[in-house]
């Protein structure tokens, strides 16, 4: 098979291609686009933060624009996702069920997931807790009062949330839906009725090279050292592996400029492939991103394909910060561009603009001036925070690129 040559600029859009960001929706959103975004990324990492909206409607929003969150919420309810480790904690594609099924069934190499030594020191309110559900019906872990005394934080679970949570680990318990974005937990076999483990489990073999072949199409452009990370596989040299799916047909090789590496480019993007080829694949997409963005999930991979050096820092002590607390980095026609830290008030309609940063060598322009003025104010009227303010630390930057104006009122879709 005839190696393709890419600039790093053309593998950036091929990556941004196979995530849908590498052009603005041309359309109004409808439901069946949030399921088809959800299905292209193949997981969506859930995050409960809302100093904007949560992470997965974010992450949303930036792929097919405005929509009513509650479309996810519906995907979920009617059990066309379900929720599980993956990534991190994700919603995915229930189709994917037995992709996931053999870290249920054993999940001693999850680390600090594995619920086994709880269920062990619990089992009898455990038992009782599963006995409860399967008679009573779904519950959410508020069902059940704390006892007296101050919680220390977000780890600091009452039992029966612990209770819940192991039994959610080990597959006893799905998602039936979520409540003001709590979990509802229901039995297995009333989520999922029509699994059958002894019929449908895939062996194990077969899940390895399923998620294998799932990460190439959701990330696009692949190196063997940025497979692993995307499901979260052990650790191996995944360089064999790749060669392999080559050699099917699934991925075509690829060599970038300034790179040693082997890299391959997922076949899904066949039309998009020739076009980068020629130097004609444009990006045209301006977006705000979560920091749980698939794009930005692999620190080492992000650095070495966008050169962008980023790091979540909502779980990093405030002094520690160099950027701010729930910082979004900004995607501009195919580059990163930069990162901002904001806050929606929503009783008060004002989309807070706290730090905006612009990388090193990017240049104030007109462009990237109406690109970023218009994409965060996008944002902030899906919020319902039509007005945009903008901090002391953040106003030279705005100035200079034009976006501390007055912003009208729009309808609030979330």
């Amino acid at each position: 098979m005839a190696t393709i040559h890419l600039s790093l600029n053309m593998a950036r859009r091929l990556h941004l291609a196979a995530q849908g960001l590498l052009n603005a929706p041309r359309r109004l959103a409808r439901p069946e686009d949030l399921l088809a975004a959800i299905h292209r990324m193949a997981l969506l990492q859930i995050d409960s933060i809302n100093v904007v909206a949560r992470s997965p409607y974010l992450v949303l929003f930036s792929r097919i624009g405005p929509y009513p969150t509650t479309w996810l919420d519906a995907c979920l309810e009617r059990g066309e996702l379900y929720e599980y480790w993956a990534h991190e904690a994700c919603f995915v594609p229930i189709e994917d069920y037995g992709l996931l099924r053999h870290r249920m069934l054993d999940p001693s190499g999850m680390g600090w997931k594995d619920p086994q030594n709880w269920l062990e020191q619990h089992r009898d309110e455990v038992t009782a807790l599963l006995q409860h559900v399967e008679h009573h019906g779904p519950v959410r872990a508020a069902d059940f009062a704390r006892a007296p005394g101050k919680s220390n934080g977000w780890w600091d679970w009452k039992p029966e949330k612990k209770h819940l949570e192991a039994l959610f680990t080990q597959g006893h318990l799905m998602v039936a839906r979520r409540h003001q974005f709590q979990r509802v937990y229901d039995l297995r076999d009333r989520v999922l009725p029509h699994w059958d483990d002894a019929r449908d489990l895939p062996s194990k073999q077969q899940v390895t090279e399923r998620l294998l072949e799932r990460s190439c199409r959701a990330l696009g452009i692949v190196k063997a050292s940025w497979v692993a990370d995307y499901y979260r596989q052990g650790r191996a040299d995944y360089a064999a592996a790749l060669a392999q799916l080559a050699d099917a047909g699934v991925l075509i090789p690829a060599r970038v400029e300034g790179w040693t590496a082997q890299t391959y480019v997922h076949h899904s993007l066949g039309a998009q492939i020739q076009l980068a080829e020629e130097g004609r694949l444009h990006a045209g997409a301006t977006r705000i991103l979560s920091p749980f963005d698939p794009v930005v999930w692999d620190r080492r991979r992000v650095a070495e394909l966008f050169d962008f050096d980023y790091r979540i820092e909502c779980y990093t002590p405030a002094a520690q910060r160099r950027f701010g607390y729930f910082v979004l980095p900004i995607l501009s026609r195919g580059r990163l561009v930069g990162r901002l830290d904001a806050k929606a008030h929503r009783a008060q309609g004002i989309f807070e603009i706290k730090a905006l940063y612009l990388e090193p060598g990017v240049r104030v322009s007109q462009r990237l001036g109406d690109d970023l003025s218009r994409a965060l104010q996008a944002l902030a009227n899906w919020h319902g925070t039509a007005q945009l303010t903008f901090s002391a630390q953040a106003s030279a930057i705005a100035s200079a690129l034009g976006l501390a104006r007055e912003a009208p009122s729009l309808p609030k879709l979330l």
